[in-house]
Order: structure tokens, then sequence, then C-alpha cells
């Protein structure tokens, strides 16, 4: 049995992170914080020539036919350097439900233009705080015309189609929306990380094309939270990664009273618990890399004790490095707050902590009983 990568998906995985080096240093993060972008375009220009974005995809929408292993290589990268781009909305969830949903028609006009970055994709889901339910949808198609209002909505400004859920003749279903047309309007709302812009979505009588069948909105929406929900936790692991080195070097270069300020206990026993969350959150995400990989009936199982493990230690991560770097730590100058950030927008990205971790729950209580 494989517990690991193998060596082609490891030198997929260092040629990705070469490219980032090169592409993404942290003053591209910083910079579309200060701007109005919701997005560094010219990088997902670049990511999407790449093919890194295709890698999952079928040859004939334009993907590379590689498989959901090496995306998940792509995604851990993305989220070892704060990537500000909208891989989580576009990538690992508006493709996935066209994958999963879409006629011939829309996977033809979509998919290659999200493989190759001529596109950004979104999904329009919540209408108020808490989570999204059959009874909590307002938003309503008639005669093939949306009308409703979503919040917040992930790279709702960049987005050029919308995934919504909203009612139709019978219970909620998706709706393929395409964000250029009329009757919609666009607002921007500010969240906890500033490099992932999010919006709100007005629709008035905008055009909306079925996707999937009429009434299985929630069904799809759970078979693409699964598959998202795998491909985010390894976005969390390589920032949960990232975060530790980044205070690993600090305590190691940060000299107080004479020594090193990693030989003192208390920095030590912050640093062993960073480690310890991380490789229980990988061993968990490689659980959930092989459930997607094969498609097992054991993905949402995996999924869940993916998306829990990473979302935990990505927070522990970040808040300690936040204390491990001390007063410096809380200012704006320094990159510590710029995980924490990310790691608390991801936590909420696909329904919060509470909700995988019943998900968890549900799937353990009868293999316990």
């Amino acid at each position: 049995m494989q517990f690991d990568f193998s060596e082609d998906q490891k030198e997929l995985q260092a040629t990705v992170r070469r490219f980032f080096d090169k592409s993404c240093p942290i003053s591209t993060v910083r910079s579309v914080i200060d701007s109005d972008a919701g997005h560094d375009a010219g990088l997902w220009r670049q990511i999407g020539k790449s093919g890194f974005l295709a890698a999952a995809l079928p040859e004939q929408y334009g993907g590379v036919g590689a498989g959901y292993l090496e995306l998940c290589v792509v995604a851990e990268e993305c989220g070892r350097v704060l990537a500000p781009l909208p891989t989580v909305s576009s990538v690992y969830q508006a493709t996935e439900a066209l994958r999963i949903a879409g006629s011939e028609a829309q996977k033809a006009n979509w998919l290659p233009k999200l493989a190759s970055g001529a596109a950004i994709g979104t999904l329009a889901l919540a209408e108020r705080a808490g989570e999204t339910l059959p009874g909590s949808i307002g938003a309503k198609v008639s005669q093939g015309k949306l009308t409703g209002v979503k919040l917040p909505v992930a790279d709702g400004l960049a987005a050029d189609f919308a995934i919504v859920m909203a009612r139709g003749e019978s219970a909620p279903s998706l709706f393929l929306v395409d964000l250029s047309g009329e009757g919609v309007i666009r607002e921007p709302v500010k969240t906890i990380d500033p490099s992932r812009k999010h919006a709100i979505l007005r629709f008035v009588g905008a055009a909306a094309e079925p996707l999937g069948g009429a009434g299985e909105g929630f069904a799809l929406l759970e078979r693409v939270r699964n598959r998202a929900a795998v491909l985010t936790a390894f976005e969390q692991i390589g920032g949960a990664d990232a975060a530790l080195m980044m205070a690993r070097d600090y305590a190691l270069q940060r000299f107080a009273f004479g020594r090193q300020i990693g030989s003192f206990q208390a920095i030590k026993h912050m640093l062993a618990d960073m480690y310890v969350a991380l490789e229980l959150a990988r061993s968990n995400c490689y659980y959930g890399a092989w459930a997607l990989s094969v498609d097992s009936e054991k993905l949402p199982a995996a999924a869940a004790s993916a998306r829990v493990a990473a979302t935990q230690a990505y927070q522990l991560c970040s808040a300690n490095n936040i204390q491990v770097h001390g007063g410096m730590g809380f200012t704006w100058e320094f990159d510590c707050h710029l995980h924490y950030r990310r790691s608390n927008y991801l936590a909420l990205a696909l329904g919060g902590p509470s909700l995988w971790e019943s998900r968890l729950i549900q799937h353990i209580r009868p293999q316990a009983a």
C-alpha cells in the first residue's frame, strides 16, 4: 500500500514550488490586499498556461488528464504561498460541479476556459449567516429567470459565471448564471482575508440554466463539497507548513537573554504542538486524496476527517506563529497575520468547523456501533 506521493508527483510538487517561488512572493499577496482586485490576474493566467489548474480535467475539456492526486499537490503549494487566486471557488467547486452535473454543452463551453484560466467560476449558496439548508433558500427561478440575493460569494467580483442554489418548480436546484448578462448586480464585501475578495450578488431576472436534475441541488452540492473539502484541506496543510517553518526560523534567529528563543521550553512545546497537528492532518489528507482519486464510497468520511484535521492544524499553526513572533507578530508589517487570516477564511469556505465535525461524527458512529 502506498502512503506517499509517487516520484513523479514529488517532481511535480518541486516544479510547482519553483514556479511560485519565482512568480508569487509575499509582495504579490500584499499587492492584491492593497488593491481592489479580487486576485492576481497575471498570476492566474500564468498558472493556467502551465496546466496546473487542469491537472484533474480530461483532455477532451482542455485538461492534462493527470488526476486528483496531482491537483492535491498543486493545492498544497497554493496554500504554502498564500496564492491570491480563486482556486477554492473556481477550481475545487465550480469546476467540480460542472464535471458532476453539467450538460455536455455546458462542459464544452466552460471547462476549457476554466482549465486555461480564461474564466473564473464560483458557487453562490448562502443568503444569510449560518448553515445553508433547504429552508433557507429564498432565491427563485421562474421561466428561466433568477431573482434573489446571495452573500457572501467568494470571488464574486471577478467570476465569469456562478452556480447558484435556487428554488425552481420543486426543491432547491442548481442553476448556471452567466454573470456578464443582464440582471446581475455585484457589490463588494469585506471579509477577514482581504487577499480573497467576496461580493454580494443580486439577481433581478438574470438568465439561469439548470445544472443537473430538478430538485437535486443539495444532493449535488454534497458531492461537490466532499471533493472540494479534500482539495481545500491540502491548501490548509500547505499554509500550516509554511506557518510552522516561519515560526521555526524566527525561533532560531531571535535571541533573548543571550539565547535563541527556540531553546526555551515554552517555545519548544509550541512548535512541537504545531508539528504534531500538521502531521496528523497530513495523514488524514492523504487518506482523503486516495478516496478522491479512486472515487471511493469512503470519500464522505475521508473528506470530513481531512477537512476537520486540516482546519484545526492551520488555525493552530497560524495562531502559534504569531505567538512565537511575540509583539512584532501582531503588527501589519510582519506576515504572520496573513496566514492567520487565510486560515480563518478557509475554515469557513465550505461550511464552518462544526458542520464538518458533525459530518465526521455521523460517519464514525455507525462504525463504533
